[in-house]
């Protein structure tokens, strides 16, 4: 406008020409001055005009200036009234929880000095030691509770948690991997984790930090900062020791903690609304970069597939079937230039006296568990031993070591739980069943080709890696002292963990080695083996598993790998027919794909004709590629009641004896085992032992039978009481959070 002005004064003057000239004598001084302004008229205009912009300009600024104390104002105005609308209504943040794992005082310090900063915020803060809390009761509490989780975990020797921590990492890393619980398990729950280690240990620094943050992950908890880690090699610190890296972390875990109490879910990315450029974006950037780095790599070393335990393609791809193993050791030996002599398969091969007949070199053959195979049995909670074997803690133990009932066998047999080891002398199967726990994890095959352990190291192992999982809950809450002194000296096996225990060309020799040391065996199989079923020695109670009735429908669900499946299962069942000693057939009902086939079912019981009959719907496992079965499969428990009493109808000689509702298993036994009026389907061990005893003494001559160890059932087990098969010995724990069901045995 100014310059507008100016231009004008200036054209203006241009044209003016000078007056008709007066003389100045005529003039008075008014008309001299009024001349003179004439005359003079651009300066005037000039200085006229730059008054005018000066005025203009000094009123564009006072007004910004106003416009931004006013935007100040209202946006403290705002945040004013969110902190009192925060107040008065929806609380974001209810509180902080400090859990700490500390060897030598240094976490626990920590989580002090924490829970002192975060009450100045106005926030309650708890600090808990992780050995008196109870995950398994609590943890699932704070997915709903709108507080927040900070773990303060320290790395103790060789990689492992502190000895206040070990049980809660123990519990947090098998749930990560249990289907039962499920990859949402923890959804909702807001934690951030601090680590505290020593680089100097190179292969082990801060895995405990690391592995708690992938854990947690695992059950989709949220994490809401980047996890931190303590340094105790002050040459390599980040900030020159590990109270300074912990303080580092503090203060951006603290800034967090004020933006989520304010109710704000995301950090600035440094993107703002009105295209602007942020004045943060580069520190923002590279929060976000050292946040989103975080999770990629725990991405990269905990997969989906992981989390649940399944295999994906990514697994199947580089864990190889057995059946496919021949072809792959021909063409290494051709690549090789060795020549094969017909007839040397470099493999062992069962005889009919469950022996081995070894036609190469030890050295040749390969094992069993690949370093993939290894590497996913060990993320699924498997204790491995030597090449071929393996054991686990199962949930039952854990329930009862803590008064919370048994499993199934507990109510139809009278096993104690808590001193029961559930284990295999082989990983491999024949079968790929729809409804496999593992998801197909372990090997298949139909002969065995492998190295072979000898049966003492894997019962010693055995024994060793369970009694080393039991020991793990000692000073656990709720556990019992009793029972956890009794759980320490296994006293029955179920061979039953995963894959094919009679495919184990020593597994006389395994049995017996578990009689001598007065340990019962119970022992499934699926029916694919019937000459090894005939030379197996006695043992306390077999199992075959009867998935299907019919052809077509055991095809379509344990899916073997034996051409001649079908006249194999029905020489099992033959075989087991044979049996002197328990005997029984294991029914899974699968809805809508066998529960259809009540005659058929009549017909096969009545060729092996069992001493007992195991109905139970069949467990959920989660999601798998390699299996189509879903939650619509699953039959209500009153579905499974329904269907027994159906059969048990059918059967002339069988009738219901025991019920465990909270397996949706029942049981049927034969009428030799109905005493006046009275069930003895339970075992009385000692006995059992004693007979077994006399007949390893007398060379098998001396015989005995089911009947010759029975005991008498309690009441509380038997099928129609107010029970449903729940000891009243323990006491029955409800999960609080009812929308999990991590239900199966």
């Amino acid at each position: 406008m100014l310059a507008l002005l100016t231009v004008i004064s200036f054209l203006a003057g241009s044209l003016s020409t000078s007056d008709t000239k007066v003389p100045q004598d005529v003039r008075s001084p008014t008309e001299n001055y009024l001349l003179w302004t004439w005359n003079n008229r651009l300066y005037v205009y000039s200085a006229a005009a730059l008054l005018l912009g000066f005025c203009f300009l000094l009123q564009v600024t006072r007004r910004k200036i106003n416009h931004t104390k006013d935007s100040g104002l209202k946006v403290q105005k705002a945040a004013k009234n969110k902190i009192s609308s925060d107040k008065d209504g929806d609380v974001h943040v209810s509180g902080v929880k400090i859990f700490y794992g500390s060897q030598t005082g240094t976490a626990k310090g920590f989580a002090s000095e924490l829970s002192q900063e975060v009450q100045t915020l106005g926030i309650p803060a708890e600090v808990i030691d992780m050995k008196d809390y109870d995950p398994d009761d609590r943890l699932a509490d704070e997915c709903v509770s709108k507080s927040v989780c900070v773990f303060l975990v320290a790395t103790y020797s060789d990689g492992r948690p502190t000895e206040n921590a070990e049980w809660f990492c123990k519990w947090l890393e098998e749930a990560s991997t249990d289907f039962r619980y499920g990859n949402s398990f923890l959804k909702g729950l807001r934690y951030a984790v601090f680590g505290l280690g020593d680089s100097v240990y190179v292969g082990h620094y801060n895995t405990v930090g690391k592995n708690v943050d992938k854990w947690l992950w695992m059950l989709s908890a949220r994490r809401v900062l980047s996890r931190g880690e303590g340094d105790g090699n002050v040459v390599k610190s980040r900030h020159g020791s590990v109270q300074a890296d912990f303080r580092a972390w503090e203060v951006r875990f603290l800034s967090r903690l004020k933006a989520l109490a304010r109710g704000e879910k995301k950090s600035c990315s440094g993107n703002c609304k009105n295209g602007a450029s942020c004045k943060n974006r580069k520190k923002h950037g590279a929060q976000e970069e050292e946040e989103n780095g975080s999770e990629v790599e725990l991405i990269e070393s905990s997969s989906e597939e992981e989390e649940s335990g399944l295999s994906g393609e990514k697994m199947s791809r580089s864990v190889v079937d057995v059946e496919d193993l021949g072809n792959i050791m021909n063409n290494v030996k051709r690549a090789k230039g060795v020549k094969e002599d017909q007839g040397d398969g470099q493999m062992v091969k069962l005889t009919k006296q469950n022996g081995v007949m070894k036609t190469a070199d030890e050295e040749e053959r390969r094992e069993m568990i690949t370093p993939a195979l290894r590497e996913a049995l060990t993320k699924q909670g498997y204790k491995l031993i030597g090449s071929h074997s393996g054991v686990k803690l199962c949930r039952w133990t854990k329930s009862m070591l803590r008064g919370r009932g048994g499993c199934y066998k507990h109510t139809f047999y009278g096993i104690e739980s808590h001193r029961c080891m559930e284990t295999t002398p082989s990983l491999a199967c024949a079968n790929k069943c729809v409804f496999c726990w593992r998801h197909h994890t372990n090997p298949v095959g139909t002969e065995w080709r492998w190295k072979m352990d000898p049966a003492e190291k894997i019962l010693q192992d055995s024994l060793e890696k369970h009694q080393n999982m039991i020991r793990q809950f000692r000073g656990v809450p709720g556990v019992k002292p009793e029972r956890y002194e009794e759980g320490l000296a296994a006293k029955h096996c179920a061979l039953s963990l995963v894959g094919e225990p009679i495919m184990y060309p020593e597994i006389n020799t395994f049995l017996r080695l578990l009689h001598s040391h007065h340990i019962s065996s119970f022992l499934v199989t699926n029916a694919q083996f019937p000459e090894e079923i005939r030379n197996l020695v006695p043992v306390t109670q077999l199992y075959v598993s009867v998935d299907a009735s019919t052809k077509d429908s055991l095809k379509k669900i344990d899916r073997p790998l034996f051409k001649d499946f079908w006249p194999r299962f029905l020489d099992c069942l033959r075989a087991l027919g044979e049996k002197k000693q328990r005997t029984v057939y294991r029914l899974t009902l699968v809805k809508a794909w066998n529960v259809e086939e009540l005659q058929a079912y009549a017909e096969l019981i009545a060729l092996g004709q069992p001493d007992f009959i195991e109905v139970k719907g069949v467990t959920y496992c989660g999601e798998s590629s390699a299996s189509s079965l879903t939650m619509a499969n699953v039959p209500w428990h009153q579905e499974v009641v329904a269907f027994v009493q159906q059969l048990a109808d059918m059967l002339p000689r069988y009738d219901i004896a025991c019920e465990h509702e909270h397996s949706n298993c029942l049981l049927i036994a034969h009428d030799k085992f109905k005493v006046n009026g009275e069930w003895w389907t339970w075992i009385d061990y000692d006995r059992f032992q004693d007979l077994v005893q006399a007949h390893e003494d007398s060379g098998g001559q001396q015989s005995f039978s089911a009947l010759d160890y029975t005991a008498k059932t309690p009441s509380w087990a038997l099928f129609g009481s107010n029970e449903q098969g729940f000891d009243p010995a323990d006491t029955r724990f409800q999960r609080r959070n009812k929308t999990k069901d991590i239900s199966g045995c």
